[in-house]
């Protein structure tokens, strides 16, 4: 049975849907000092955006690729939106692979989420994970939002690409 792009490209949006919410959720959790379900969440969260980079791909390999056909007034500005999504994409995996090594590294020193505070090795790497996640949160919901966002725009105005 042949791969389905249009099928791929479905669970993909909602995989990275899935993702920004379990994302949204981490940050509940650990703004209420949840630290075990802030800990699942992410992962959960991670473990969508990695499964959405990989059905993203595919779709791309098997030459599913929407062009924006829509009003020529708004194409400068869809184009703003979609570079600025493609830029901050490609930047947010360093940025969410950093902070989830830093977690990873206290989480070890501590040898479990309560003995955090007590433990200086586990503090400084979770110290270094709070610094690096300032920037990484709000670049990957901006990069979950304008794909939502592309996606809605080329559901109504693209044009698969012949391949």
């Amino acid at each position: 049975m042949p791969l389905d792009a249009a099928a791929i490209n479905q669970a993909a949006v909602v995989t990275i849907v899935l993702s920004g919410l379990a994302l949204l959720a981490g940050v509940f959790f650990i703004r209420s000092g949840n630290r075990e379900n802030h800990m699942r969440a992410m992962l959960s969260a991670s473990a969508l955006a990695t499964l959405f980079l990989v059905l993203y791909l595919t779709r791309l390999a098997l030459g599913y690729e929407k062009a924006y056909a829509g009003p020529a007034e708004w194409k400068t500005g869809y184009y703003a939106l979609l570079i600025s999504h493609i830029v901050l994409a490609a930047a947010n995996l360093p940025l969410a692979v950093i902070p989830l090594g830093y977690a990873y590294k206290g989480l070890k020193a501590a040898g479990n989420l309560s003995n955090v505070d007590s433990n200086p090795v586990a503090r400084a790497a979770f110290d270094m994970h709070r610094k690096w996640v300032r920037w990484t949160v709000p670049v990957w919901l901006y990069v979950a939002v304008t794909g939502w966002i592309i996606y809605l725009i080329l559901g109504r105005w693209g044009q698969v690409m012949p391949h």
